[in-house]
């Protein structure tokens, strides 16, 4: 089964109906290998479903992130995008030249957490990081 379809098929059991605007939003998420922001979203699935909203857009992103589907995402320019959640704990690389994301693990950030912890007097449950750069096509355009 295509991720689209697992996507269609979550969203149906939660109660939620399935639209051909929402399964637009859906494609374009799941087919793309960099984090969309709303707007993008909306330029991308138009292309298949004209009749789509915006409004149903924002709304279809935020059901799939109560879901945990798709991942908000943090750019530099301050406006939040989204991409196919990570399956367990991950983290990401995002390219800012072409926007391209991977997600990587392995990460050993417990002696930051704890020292954290200490200097703020926080009990802290959990952390996401993501990490800014150029891909190595990015690299290679620009060498």
């Amino acid at each position: 089964m295509r991720q689209s379809e697992r996507w269609l098929h979550r969203i149906k059991e939660s109660g939620y109906r399935l639209t051909a605007p929402r399964r637009a939003v859906v494609e374009v998420v799941t087919a793309s290998a960099c984090a969309l922001n709303p707007n993008e979203v909306f330029k991308l699935a138009r292309r298949s479903h004209p009749a789509l909203g915006l409004v149903t857009v924002y709304r279809t992103l935020e059901r799939l992130e109560q879901l945990d589907l798709v991942q908000r995402v943090h750019l530099p320019e301050g406006c939040h995008a989204y991409l196919s959640a990570s399956d367990g704990h991950e983290h990401l690389l995002i390219c800012q030249e072409c926007g391209l994301t991977e997600y990587f693990s392995g990460d050993d950030l417990d002696p930051l957490i704890t020292a954290a912890e200490r200097k703020s007097d926080y009990s802290i449950s959990g952390h996401w990081l993501q990490l800014l750069g150029h891909c190595s096509v990015c690299q290679s355009a620009t060498a």
